[in-house]
């Protein structure tokens, strides 16, 4: 055998994989059809949000929280309903005992450390017993992606000095070889190298082919998120609707979905493609890395939140708490597209937006950037969409914000009176401490957490309050990004048939395989559970293909 243990892909689940191999003495080869430059894959790019239960952030927050709360709402948001979902069911329990349990302080030993204040993300549909976070648990990485990454990049590289661990670029794998029943390998293409960016793309011209055999291989190639083909011909109709015809893309186009194919071809069982996770708060990006790259907003709860003919969605479609339900309410509406109204007093206070790259204070670990945040202005990446982003607009006045946002899609589709209507209406909600409108309770309620309050969450004003303005619109887009379902594995991290039995030397980890068992998330993620998943995935993975060579 040319290694132990063959690792197809290079991101953060593969990283792990491979470094918990090498712990049990396995000498590891680790392909990627990009080049060294995305070490780390699509991980880089992310705010580095961690699901903890239970943990010393959440307790110094008043945040009380247990294992059985965070059960409740994962089985609530999840949904679980077809006889496939009984290997996703098993690996939910499994990854709640982790996040409840060792996943801090292994990672905390490990040397990630988290920003104090935890977010409270996708707050879910309105019953107990449903979809969503009942309290805050999305604890940002001191650092970002990049520091997710740092231990097992270090880890890995430090593996490669002592000649444990080969690192192939630029192999793109065409096929699993099989042996009597078994993948005992791969082949495929090596492609040219090209110096471009991380994260743009790459030249697929082939100069050559390789061959390796491994006494196990754990496929870690990620989801679909970059090929939008693949998305639309996967999109779950029934549910969700037609696809959009025009969508912008949070990752990559080397995500591209093409090991999941290839796997299936060596009996490996894919389940659960029409789960997926796409956000409804895309931004085209005014500099982009990849074709058609979209950032999202992470926002907080007060815009004004309206479909393409200015019709204000219901609750729970509202900014921050049920982004699948949102979805479903942006496809029946007919358009690809939806809008945020709101003031400057909100975007100053409410508006993050997601990535390493779009968080300099936290990414380069800088307090006094971070302070900023708490200044008179929008933070600076936030600024500059303002300022150069094509879905932006401006205006002292809703007479002529609403002109501007006819003219930005050319569809004349907005009325100023129909707008205003709606907007009154909520403002009126606004001007005592008692409401029936679902959104304005949700801001009171967003303003008792102490960390919404100081950082996330603007105080209760009208939106067509001259003090609060300008007044601005954010056109929205459908943005790509997870794939849910994947490779079918065991608790060991064992491909199946479809028969349930193992396809003997197949692993497979990270969003290639539903981030554990071809979806451990079911129909809806609560979110910083994507980077938990490769981790705790790619470590069963590699732990259990240590244990079979």
């Amino acid at each position: 055998m040319d290694c132990d243990v063959l690792v197809v892909g290079a991101g953060l689940a593969g990283l792990v994989a491979a470094s918990e191999a090498v712990a049990l003495g396995r000498k590891v080869i680790v392909l990627d059809q990009e080049g060294e430059q995305n070490l780390g894959g699509q991980a880089f790019w992310s705010l580095g949000g961690l699901f903890f239960v239970d943990s010393p952030e959440q307790r110094r927050m008043g945040i009380r929280d247990s294992r059985a709360l965070a059960r409740q709402d994962w089985m609530g948001s999840s949904q679980f309903d077809r006889p496939e979902d009984h290997w996703p069911r098993l690996w939910a329990d499994a990854y709640l005992d982790f996040a409840a349990g060792e996943k801090r302080s292994w990672l905390y030993q490990l040397g990630m450390r988290w920003f104090p204040v935890v977010g409270w993300a996708e707050r879910g549909g309105g019953l107990a017993h449903g979809h969503g976070n009942s309290v805050p648990r999305f604890h940002v990485t001191w650092g970002t992606g990049p520091a997710v990454l740092e231990p097992f990049v270090r880890l890995t590289r430090e593996a490669e000095s002592r000649g444990l661990v080969r690192f192939r670029f630029r192999h793109r794998v065409d096929e699993l070889v099989t042996t009597d029943g078994a993948v005992t390998g791969a082949r495929g293409s090596v492609l040219k190298a090209d110096p471009v960016g991380r994260g743009a793309r790459s030249s697929r011209d082939v100069y050559g082919d390789f061959e390796i055999s491994a006494g196990a291989v754990i496929v870690t190639s990620g989801g679909i998120g970059g090929n939008p083909e693949l998305v639309r011909r996967n999109w779950p109709r029934k549910r969700l609707g037609q696809p959009p015809a025009t969508m912008v893309c949070g990752v990559p186009h080397h995500v591209d979905g093409r090991m999941l194919e290839i796997a299936s071809r060596a009996r490996g069982s894919v389940i659960n493609s029409d789960r997926m996770w796409h956000y409804t708060e895309g931004l085209r990006n005014f500099d982009p890395i990849w074709p058609d790259h979209g950032i999202r907003i992470l926002p907080g709860p007060s815009s004004f939140w309206c479909d393409a003919d200015g019709n204000r969605f219901p609750a729970p479609a509202m900014p921050g708490f049920d982004t699948l339900g949102t979805l479903k309410a942006i496809r029946d509406s007919g358009h690809d597209y939806s809008w945020f109204v709101l003031t400057r007093a909100i975007i100053k206070k409410e508006f993050a937006l997601s990535g390493s790259e779009q968080n300099p204070d936290l990414t380069g670990k800088s307090i006094s950037l971070l302070l900023k945040r708490l200044g008179k202005n929008p933070p600076g990446p936030v600024q500059s969409f303002m300022d150069k982003g094509e879905d932006f607009l401006v205006r002292d006045r809703l007479d002529d914000l609403v002109p501007a946002m006819n003219a930005l899609t050319g569809e004349n589709r907005l009325s100023v009176d129909h707008l205003r209507d709606q907007i009154e209406a909520r403002d009126r909600e606004i001007t005592n401490p008692f409401s029936k409108d679902a959104q304005v309770t949700a801001i009171r309620g967003a303003r008792s957490y102490r960390g919404d309050r100081l950082l996330r969450t603007a105080k209760p004003h009208r939106l067509l309050d001259s003090k609060a303005g300008p007044l601005i619109a954010v056109r929205l887009h459908i943005l790509t990004r997870k794939t849910l379902g994947g490779l079918q594995t065991n608790l060991s991290g064992q491909v199946l048939e479809q028969s349930g039995e193992p396809v003997p030397g197949l692993y497979a980890a990270g969003e290639v395989a539903g981030f554990g068992g071809g979806g451990m998330h079911g129909y809806n993620a609560l979110e910083g559970t994507f980077l938990g998943g490769c981790i705790y995935s790619g470590r069963v993975a590699g732990r259990g293909a240590a244990g079979t060579v």
